[in-house]
């Protein structure tokens, strides 16, 4: 199929591009370069079956220009994605991840194509999370970032029910993995490997009892690839997520068997931290029949080797 993945020089985006273009799919990126890296891509570049545009999405004639090429699918994962910065830069998290995410629907509507909408697991109210969090759980906006992808979800669902546009929303939990940067928001996981490795000492913020559900850079890409193939999944929003939590004092003495390198600091914005985070996956389970293959720790070593022989971002 031909398919057009918006931020596709990313993390996640990077990995979703290999898994398309490990079925002999027809892969286009459009990615302004802002959280990714033309980097991530090199290992594709002597593929015919990949084009990549820098450019942003929020420039419509461009869109419209790439949406010429009559995409099947378009997974849409670009977007402003780090909550400090969006409590402290509201206007371009909303431009990015509602105006942009508004522009892309518009082109896809023409063409009928199937959109994906990488949307978070920030949006839960997790206030009074005891257990999994599953696609009922109440949602709230606690932060612009959250805030924004909420607004996106509900502009994607009504493109589904006003148009008929064949749309599925995904809120993936926290996921790691190689091309993740060790530096920023989200990356826990990379930041304490790469401490790890170069003998620095761990920072956990506040007691470090909150707990995260850590998934997989390639389980996550598997997720995203086969809700993209669906129809099964058209009009819904899917979990994906380990289905197990740990919490950050654990997770920093399973990487670091040294408890002198780890410390405890003043949490910089404890108004966004989430004490819990669990996800119910059963929803993805049942309809596409997914599920994570990597442990914790098996991920962790296989993130730890790539880190070590000289990857780091």
């Amino acid at each position: 199929m031909d398919v057009l993945v918006t931020g596709g020089s990313g993390f996640i985006g990077r990995w979703v591009v290999k898994r398309l273009l490990d079925d002999d799919n027809r892969v286009w990126v459009l990615d302004d370069l802002s959280n990714g890296r033309a980097e991530n891509l090199d290992e594709f570049g002597d593929t015919l079956n990949l084009d990549v545009t820098i450019g942003d999405i929020k420039d419509t004639a461009l869109l419209s220009k790439l949406f010429e090429n009559n995409f099947d699918i378009c997974i849409h994962l670009a977007a402003s994605i780090i909550v400090q910065d969006s409590i402290d830069h509201p206007r371009k998290t909303f431009e990015n991840d509602v105006v942009g995410t508004f522009n892309v629907l518009e082109e896809a509507k023409k063409t009928n194509t199937k959109f994906v909408f990488m949307s978070t697991c920030m949006v839960y109210d997790t206030a009074s999370t005891d257990g999994a969090i599953s696609e009922t759980h109440p949602t709230k906006a606690a932060s612009p970032y959250a805030g924004a992808k909420l607004a996106g979800e509900n502009i994607v669902q009504s493109y589904f029910h006003a148009y008929g546009l064949p749309t599925v929303i995904v809120r993936p939990f926290n996921t790691y993995g190689p091309y993740q940067k060790s530096t920023g928001e989200g990356g826990v996981v990379s930041i304490f490997v790469q401490s790890e490795l170069s003998g620095d000492v761990m920072n956990i913020y506040g007691d470090g009892t909150q707990t995260r559900d850590l998934m997989y850079v390639e389980d996550c890409a598997e997720f995203v690839v086969q809700a993209a193939y669906s129809d099964a999944v058209n009009g819904e929003i899917l979990n994906a997520g380990l289905g197990e939590d740990i919490n950050i004092n654990d997770l920093a003495a399973m990487i670091c068997n040294d408890p002198l390198r780890i410390k405890h600091v003043k949490h910089i914005h404890p108004q966004s931290e989430i004490p819990k985070l669990m996800c119910d996956y059963s929803k993805a389970k049942k309809l596409l029949d997914w599920e994570p293959k990597t442990s914790l720790k098996k991920g962790i070593e296989k993130f730890r080797i790539w880190m070590m022989n000289g990857n780091c971002q």
